[in-house]
């Protein structure tokens, strides 16, 4: 019995079911049974059936007796390894066999070719024995090269009955010569040594320019000489063998070296099929670029770079969202946008009615009512498919978390791939020339076609820039004739992004599907710590604390299992480093701002990032500095904070330059605390909630408020020192100078007399 195409199943075979191992004891064909025992003596009987259909059987190997290992074995070989001419030939040798098995060339009575069947092989007048003595002799008798061409010169009657009980595929391979497709033995001047020096010379040759075959050869015959000097230089594989064996491993390699690195890169990293896109949302590409107008931060006035990120719906080649973020973007930033990618933009100063949302699958009264506000002409919908490249922010944990709760899936475009965002690409070229270049502090394409001074002309700050680009959204490109990409069902149509969503929620509808007020505190970096009794918790250095963990639920550990049991879940913003956030165990939804303990009381400090809490950090550690306590660190903070010399006090231009890029770390770290404020919920706080002031946003003011945090703390530190003494009343002059002798001389070693002196003692 064959089960499942495997080995024969006889007594005595060992078959592994669910991964227990059985032995075959016995075989009762007329039942239809057979007997299995395990390791442990346990007997079962069971049927050819249910070991067939087992959902988990497996054949083992059979034992083999000992003696030299067996030859590695090929790969069974099929009809698609014989060439169209040798499955012709091996087609003729079937026809033989099955003539002299059935009388017919194809087997069967019901496909009799014409004259069939011969009266030598008639199988209601002959025997099989007898028609296969005719075959035999019929092959004897053919004309030598006709038979050697056809290979049937050794079709004798021994191998007619040795082909008998094969029929089909099994027939025709048997018919096969098996010198057709015997193994290759590949080439035995290849040895290991001389396989080192051509993959070594393959290396080598991929950072260089294109070389030629001789050079190649050459190359390894170098290799060979200097790291095997004890090779026999006639056996090293001549010109013509390295060719073929080139060829054989690494194709023909007629590409240039540039397209070759490329090539061979993408096929290290993996490609994956073309994706066709059916409706809005399906594909969500993202990309982040400089931007290429200089902006005025609105801390110290200075000109700095802003980094644009687009989201851009592949289907209606629609912008739903964009971020700007000085210097570079975070993962949370990208995270953020995902979030406004879902959620309906509201209208803004000096926007008409031509921007307010159309009907677009929703009446604009249903979404007002959702949102509660007025919703401007921008689609918002959930993304399934989220394209990104493989830039940092891109790969980060928050960008997975904020994609998983989203539901969505991560398609990372391919390595040296530039199709796969190849319209977001584009976007960014067509907003530099249909807005950029019109804006003052432009910088042009690259630093060839750079201004004289474009850090002079910059007018424009941040939220200037991003009330731009949002109105040249909302009234030009959502509105714009789409051109090349217009949708193939509708040819002789012209669309805009919104119309073709609004075509596209017609066909499928609209889902009002906005993401929960709590999104912004899930996709923040997760801190699985313990709750100090007194000094509350411990995040990246700095120790955090707020009312509501004297509570005695959160003075016992967390209920939480697994990896990080009785630990609790506390997450932090990168942005802004005075706060970190817990969530409530108790309904889930409330989330407690802990604040970090070196606050000041009255919480006015400027922002500070992760940046410069590592710095803070490094900057103690460095100086062995002992800290008994967090306030402690203030101190230090603020010096770090209020680094940054006014420009009257620059003595030359290299302490100007250092001066800049202080006030640019500065300013980016105030924005980006500015951006965490946006971006949390503005839900009520409750009773026992501390929520911070927010930051100035000028120099004057970013002084001001570093000289008050400062004369606060050493106010607090006075009070401290002075908290256990008695104060002493102030005497009057009369009852100073009473107190002792004014013309009285010290003692000669400058000590006070033990005795007092009466008053008329003068």
């Amino acid at each position: 019995m064959a089960a499942r195409g495997f080995l024969q199943i006889a007594p005595g075979r060992r078959v592994a079911l669910n991964g227990i191992e059985w032995t075959i004891e016995a075989v009762h064909g007329q039942y239809g049974r057979l007997v299995l025992t395990d390791d442990d003596g346990r007997t079962e009987t069971r049927s050819f059936r249910w070991l067939i259909n087992h959902p988990d059987l497996r054949l083992l190997p059979k034992a083999e007796a000992s003696g030299p290992p067996s030859p590695v074995a090929q790969q069974p070989r099929t009809l698609a390894d014989l060439t169209k001419d040798q499955l012709e030939r091996a087609r003729l040798r079937a026809a033989h066999v099955l003539e002299a098995e059935t009388g017919f060339r194809e087997g069967h009575p019901a496909r009799a070719l014409p004259g069939e069947p011969r009266p030598a092989y008639d199988p209601d007048r002959t025997t099989l024995t007898e028609r296969r003595r005719s075959k035999a002799a019929e092959m004897e008798a053919l004309f030598r090269p006709e038979a050697v061409r056809l290979g049937l010169q050794h079709l004798s009657y021994r191998t007619l009955m040795r082909l008998s009980g094969l029929s089909g595929d099994s027939l025709l391979l048997a018919c096969a010569d098996g010198r057709w497709t015997r193994r290759r033995s590949g080439h035995r001047s290849i040895t290991e040594e001389v396989r080192e020096a051509i993959f070594a010379v393959k290396a080598e040759c991929r950072e260089r320019a294109g070389l030629s075959l001789a050079a190649r050869h050459r190359l390894m015959h170098q290799y060979m000489r200097e790291r095997f000097p004890a090779f026999p230089t006639e056996r090293i594989p001549s010109r013509w063998t390295f060719a073929t064996v080139w060829e054989e491993w690494f194709g023909p390699g007629g590409a240039r070296p540039r397209y070759g690195r490329t090539t061979e890169a993408a096929a290290e990293a993996g490609v994956s099929g073309r994706v066709v896109v059916h409706r809005p949302g399906q594909v969500l590409v993202l990309d982040s670029t400089p931007m290429p107008v200089k902006l005025r931060e609105t801390v110290f006035g200075d000109a700095v770079t802003a980094t644009l990120t687009l989201a851009l719906d592949l289907y209606t080649h629609g912008l739903p969202a964009f971020r700007l973020t000085l210097q570079s973007d975070t993962s949370v930033d990208v995270a953020m946008l995902l979030r406004d990618v879902m959620l309906p933009l509201p209208m803004r100063d000096g926007w008409g009615e031509d921007m307010e949302w159309p009907y677009a699958g929703a009446p604009a009264d249903v979404i007002a009512e959702f949102t509660g506000h007025r919703v401007a002409a921008l689609p918002f919908f959930a993304p399934e498919t989220v394209t990104t490249d493989h830039g940092g922010p891109y790969k980060n944990h928050d960008l997975v978390e904020a994609e998983r709760e989203i539901g969505c899936r991560i398609l990372p475009a391919r390595v040296l791939r530039q199709t796969d965002k190849f319209a977001v690409e584009r976007q960014f070229l067509t907003v530099q020339t249909m807005l950029f270049e019109h804006l003052l502090g432009f910088t042009g394409g690259d630093v060839a076609d750079r201004g004289t001074d474009p850090e002079r002309d910059a007018s424009l700050t941040l939220a200037q820039a991003e009330h731009i680009i949002a109105t040249w959204i909302v009234q030009i490109w959502q509105n714009r004739k789409l051109g090349e990409y217009a949708p193939s069902w509708a040819p002789g149509e012209d669309h805009s992004p919104n119309t073709l969503f609004a075509a596209a929620m017609e066909q499928g509808g609209f889902d009002l599907d906005f993401p929960e007020p709590s999104f912004y505190y899930k996709v923040l970096r997760k801190h699985h710590v313990k709750i100090h009794p007194r000094r509350g918790v411990k995040i990246l250095g700095l120790w955090y604390h707020d009312p509501v963990l004297d509570e005695p639920r959160f003075q016992q550990p967390s209920a939480r299992g697994g990896r990080h049991a009785r630990q609790w879940v506390v997450r932090s913003d990168r942005r802004d480093r005075r706060q970190v956030f817990l969530q409530d165990d108790a309904d889930h939804e409330t989330w407690h701002i802990l604040r970090w303990r070196g606050l000041t009381p009255d919480g006015e400090i400027p922002a500070f990032s992760d940046k410069t809490a590592g710095a803070l950090l490094a900057h103690v550690k460095a100086n062995n500095i002992r800290i008994h306590s967090e306030s402690e660190l203030l101190e230090h903070l603020l010096g770090i904070l209020s680094s940054v010399t006014p420009v009257d006090q620059w003595p030359s231009q290299a302490k100007k330059r250092a001066g800049k890029k202080r006030r640019v770390a500065q300013a980016r770290e105030i924005t980006r605390a500015q951006a965490a404020a946006a971006d949390r919920p503005a839900a009520p706080a409750p009773a026992n909630e501390q929520v911070p002031v927010e930051m100035p946003v000028a120099w004057a003011e970013h002084a001001r408020t570093i000289d008050h945090v400062v004369d606060a703390d050493r106010r607090r530190r006075r009070e401290e020192a002075l908290a256990g003494t008695r104060p002493v009343a102030p005497a009057t002059l009369h009852a100073a100078l009473n107190r002792r002798r004014m013309f009285r001389l010290p003692p000669p070693d400058g000590s006070e007399a033990a005795t007092t002196v009466r008053e008329d003692d003068t």
